[in-house]
């Protein structure tokens, strides 16, 4: 089921949230809604499954526009942060709720709870209730419900915020599965990029109420539209160095750094500030072009090592690399960065 927000907007009050935007979430596919706390997200999920009323624009559902009927009327599974399980019933009445709400017949809500189960492997714990379960086996539940009413749309409003590491590794890789295998169409509320790159099609990253880039996970890693995309995607986070253009290169004051715009990029005039953005993965050993500093944080992560380097001018540059026995911490090293890898922002925060 396509989903179509068309010129949405939204106001609390005199404070407008969602201004003017469009947004398409196509047939089948999972989306997520990624960005920092108040930026919207949840907003204009709760809009997509009726909690909310819109202030302007349309919302569709394929052809049918759905602005002004009642959620209950949309035919939208949603699973929330909190679960929300009916702590008096066992895991099989939770499932079967939606479909007693319809008025389903005994034998057919008792086969579709039993499907439902299977799917999302918990048919062994339907007898339990809520309290004696593990919050990875709560959300499957909460998980089953909302699919047990075969919804048009699945809308996930921060899913594994409470589970611990381990358990959000699992759910990713299972709600992904779960979404797969019933090809329905997904929007998924998040924070975490890692949640949103491993789990999704599509990643629509907003701030401030706006729709700022909409990309796979790969191309807006890849090729991110401004500072703020850059650094809202990476773990380890992207170091920005300050820098000026002067003949032809960009310099960093306070150091000897100084590289040749990436081909590609627009060439800022004599003088303009530009920002760099130099990825982990990119500045190591080995490379193109030499840069000195003083190591000065060493973070052991298992396979690798997470390093950062302190330069002349007391900025710093991670680099994560295979643990390392010749390096070690307050070592002064003269390490790399690829010229054609480094990213370079306008001082409005704009691609170049």
């Amino acid at each position: 089921m396509r989903i179509l927000l068309d010129r949405f907007s939204k106001a609390f009050g005199g404070l407008t949230v969602i201004d003017d935007m469009t947004l398409e979430v196509k047939d089948g596919e999972m989306l997520a809604l990624l960005g920092p706390s108040g930026c919207g997200k949840s907003t204009t999920l709760f809009a997509i499954c009726g909690i909310h009323k819109v202030t302007g624009g349309r919302i569709l559902f394929g052809e049918r526009d759905v602005t002004a009927v009642p959620s209950q009327q949309r035919n939208v599974g949603v699973v929330f942060q909190s679960y929300a399980l009916y702590p008096h019933m066992s895991v099989a009445e939770n499932i079967a709720f939606p479909l007693q709400i319809r008025k389903l017949p005994r034998e057919e809500i008792a086969r579709l709870v039993d499907e439902m189960a299977r799917l999302v492997h918990i048919e062994k714990l339907l007898e339990r209730r809520p309290s004696q379960l593990s919050g990875g086996q709560q959300q499957r539940v909460a998980l089953a419900r909302a699919l047990v009413r075969r919804p048009h749309v699945l809308l996930l409003d921060e899913p594994l915020a409470n589970l611990d590491a381990k358990l959000r590794l699992e759910m990713r890789s299972e709600i992904r599965r779960i979404q797969l295998e019933t090809g329905i169409t997904a929007v998924l509320v998040t924070h975490d990029q890692v949640e949103a790159m491993s789990m999704c099609d599509r990643i629509a990253i907003m701030d401030a109420g706006k729709i700022i880039q909409i990309a796979t996970p790969a191309e807006m890693y890849n090729d991110p539209r401004t500072a703020f995309v850059a650094g809202f995607l990476g773990n380890p986070p992207i170091a920005f160095l300050d820098a000026v253009a002067a003949g032809g290169k960009l310099a960093v004051p306070g150091t000897e750094i100084a590289l040749p715009p990436p081909s590609g990029a627009s060439a800022p005039g004599d003088g303009a500030r530009v920002t760099l953005g130099i990825r982990p993965e990119h500045f190591g050993p080995t490379g193109g072009l030499p840069i000195k500093g003083r190591v000065s944080f060493v973070e052991t992560q298992g396979r690798e090592n997470l390093y950062d380097v302190t330069l002349a001018n007391g900025r710093v540059l991670r680099s994560i690399q295979p643990a390392r026995s010749d390096v070690a911490l307050d070592d002064e090293v003269e390490w790399f960065v690829r010229p054609d890898r480094v990213f370079v922002f306008g001082e409005k925060g704009e691609r170049l």
